[in-house]
């Protein structure tokens, strides 16, 4: 048995009916690299097959303590059905893109089956391109996102053959499973334990709670900024970290969010993002923040709701080590920064947006990496659940005052061709999390020398959400068309509806 830690509990009890806690991405495969020129599900569960003994979490399903006295653990299932988690469906002619969108947001709308590992795999033919696509969802208490690149790398071969694994014996842990009764014993010892790892995180998470979602209990951030300045004054440090307290402005989809769901997703040339990278001395993280402030702009001023002040974004940032490859589960740290949608200019956007994420970075490098896990260590496991759902719902219900206004995130992908069963893969779309009070994730990955954008938003609060991938292409090529001293003025948005 692995038992989970706090932040991969974190995710299981955030969710609701109408918010789902798990990630995934639409792969876009060529099947004329294959030898058949097919690819089919036969092939997809040979191949899952043949690599599951390198892939643990696929064959993992939950094992609840009883009363909830200790975190539940991951068990391997006895039972476990490969036929039930792959599955596959075509669309209707022609198969646009949009019908995929379409079909994908239908599917990542439904939530998983917590008796069973918590993946599903379809793919998907009849696109109009005759290629194939694959949408996997898995749960985010199982990965993140470092830990699910590492499992679609296990999957994907560097060449169209599709490589053997010499595996040694049975895969899976013979080892029995506790009954209720084992169980709630090794609760009970468990929950003896959590005091002292309260006091152990104590030093390192109360001076930085201001950073996690605990800040919005009341008196609570004082705390913490007291703490932290006498932590200082007894390590006789300069002065504490400076934090720029950033407030979140009200727009539609900082409300609480329905269960169904939009998709949108596009691809945009590295390449030219490296260039405006390498003319304005700033970074492609920079550069894909800055397009994505600019985009969401224009959704503000075309639906009449454009704040003075910035948004703020939810941006995760990975702690994970060397040594924790290949270990699963959650490492992250999630980090806010000021979206610059006040800014009109995209060039002085971008020298913002780079300033912002630099002090951003500042501030993460000054926090311990284990901060999130730490500060729920304050929370007996018996009330975990409860005790997170009650805090994540003050930071996103607060009238006027979200926490965060949508997530922005980009992972690095490889440069060179993969192969899935013997079908290059030509993109990779992220299909990640909205929750209440953050209605829009926008993921950027890179893979062949393009970025595969995915974006996701809640269907009631944001039905044009498609027109982003546009505005984002046009803010690209505005900062493509500038030269180093040049500006622009801000351009009503092309395309938009105003339909509120």
């Amino acid at each position: 048995m692995r038992q989970l830690t706090s932040l991969d509990a974190q995710f299981l009890a955030l969710e609701t009916r109408s918010q789902t806690g798990h990630v995934g991405s639409v792969a876009i495969l060529d099947p004329s690299t294959t030898a058949t020129g097919t690819l089919t599900l036969a092939d997809v569960e040979a191949l899952i097959t043949d690599r599951l003994p390198l892939l643990p979490p696929l064959r993992w399903r939950l094992r609840e303590v009883p009363l909830g006295l200790d975190y539940p653990y991951w068990v391997d299932d006895a039972d476990f059905d490969l036929h039930f988690h792959v599955r596959e469906l075509g669309l209707a002619a022609p198969g646009t893109d949009a019908q995929l969108a379409e079909q994908v947001a239908r599917l990542v709308s439904r939530p998983l089956d917590r008796a069973r590992p918590l993946w599903e795999l379809y793919l998907i033919s009849g696109l109009q391109s005759g290629h194939v696509a694959m949408f996997t969802k898995i749960h985010h208490a199982v990965i993140d996102g470092l830990s699910g690149a590492e499992i679609l790398g296990l999957l994907l071969d560097l060449t169209p053959e599709i490589r053997q694994i010499e595996t040694s014996g049975p895969w899976g842990d013979n080892a029995p499973v506790p009954g209720d009764l084992g169980m709630l014993v090794q609760g009970l010892a468990g929950a003896a334990r959590y005091p002292l790892r309260a006091l152990r995180a104590l030093p390192s998470a109360l001076p930085n709670l201001e950073e996690t979602q605990f800040k919005v209990i009341p008196g609570l951030g004082a705390l913490s900024r007291l703490a932290q300045s006498a932590q200082h004054a007894l390590t006789r440090h300069e002065g504490p970290v400076q934090r720029t307290q950033l407030v979140a402005p009200k727009t539609t989809f900082s409300g609480r969010i329905s269960p169904h769901r939009r998709l949108a997703f596009g691809q945009l040339s590295l390449d030219d993002v490296k260039s405006v990278k390498n003319a304005r001395g700033s970074t492609v993280n920079d550069v894909i923040v800055s397009m994505c402030a600019g985009a969401v702009r224009r959704w503000l001023i075309a639906h009449d709701e454009l704040p003075e002040a910035p948004l703020v974004a939810q941006i995760p940032v990975s702690v994970r080590t060397q040594d924790e490859f290949g270990t699963y589960g959650n490492k992250i740290m999630l980090m806010a920064a000021p979206l610059m949608t006040n800014v009109a200019d995209p060039v002085a956007r971008l020298a913002a947006t780079h300033d912002a994420l630099g002090d951003m970075k500042e501030r993460h490098r000054a926090l311990p990496a284990g901060l999130l896990a730490d500060a729920n260590h304050f929370i007996p496991p018996a009330v975990f659940s409860r005790a997170a759902r009650l805090t994540f719902g003050i930071a996103t219900s607060r009238p006027g005052r979200p926490v965060w206004n949508c997530v922005i995130s980009n992972v690095p992908g490889p440069q060179f061709p993969l192969y899935l069963a013997g079908a290059r893969l030509e993109a990779n779309y992220p299909v990640s999390v909205i929750t209440h009070g953050m209605g829009l994730n926008i993921t950027v990955m890179s893979y062949m020398g393009h970025l595969d954008v995915g974006i996701v938003a809640d269907r009631e609060q944001m039905p044009d959400v498609a027109l982003l991938m546009g505005w984002l292409r046009e803010e690209l090529e505005a900062l493509m068309a500038l030269d180093a001293n040049g500006s622009t003025v801000d351009q009503a948005p092309a395309g938009c509806t105003h339909d509120r």
